[in-house]
């Protein structure tokens, strides 16, 4: 860790980025020499422009349009078998770098401690990272995720059983669970 108090690790700084197709729309991914840093939802032109500039303004680099590029090959092999339902994690290397303190704590028990098909509350989860009674700040947290489906926020829910919110959109939310088998697909 250096002294920012991120896992940069002395890479060049380049932000490589593409946008792709997905079952829930395009996808944008942005990967450093870390590793994958952001996966942005509904990256249609305006949502694509302004997830360059918060990642030029975050990372302190100019990010690059690199379809080809060799850092984002895995992050779109996985993703691509997650939404055929061909695989059930992810084995990627994350850049924490977009998040910090609780949010990064609890967004690290997430992506280790809530596995495919399973959901989670948001004051368990709380609980798990030694914050009982920190269930909004949990929400918080998943609100700031820089990386959803890959750390998966769309497993967090209300404890009455209800979805909680969702960057992405609840319909999301809904189309990711019912990937994973914990809500009935829809019927049309």
């Amino acid at each position: 860790m250096n002294s920012n108090g991120d896992d940069r690790d002395g890479t060049d700084g380049t932000v490589e980025w593409a946008v792709v197709g997905s079952d829930i729309g395009p996808l944008l991914l942005a990967a450093t020499g870390v590793g994958l840093v952001s996966v942005v939802f509904h990256a249609g032109p305006a949502v694509r422009d302004r997830a360059v500039g918060q990642l030029r303004a975050r990372l302190g680099a100019e990010p690059v349009e690199t379809p080809g590029s060799a850092r984002l090959t895995e992050p779109i092999r996985q993703l691509a078998e997650y939404f055929a339902g061909s695989s059930r994690e992810f084995s990627l290397p994350l850049d924490w770098s977009l998040t910090s303190g609780f949010n990064r704590q609890v967004l690290r028990e997430l992506a280790a401690g809530v596995p495919y098909g399973t959901v989670v509350g948001y004051g368990d989860l709380a609980r798990r990272v030694g914050q009982p009674g920190a269930a909004q700040a949990v929400g918080t947290a998943m609100g700031s995720n820089p990386l959803p489906v890959v750390v998966p926020c769309h497993r967090v829910v209300e404890s009455d059983g209800g979805l909680g919110g969702f960057g992405g959109g609840l319909e999301t939310k809904r189309q990711l669970l019912a990937l994973e088998g914990v809500l009935p697909q829809p019927l049309f």
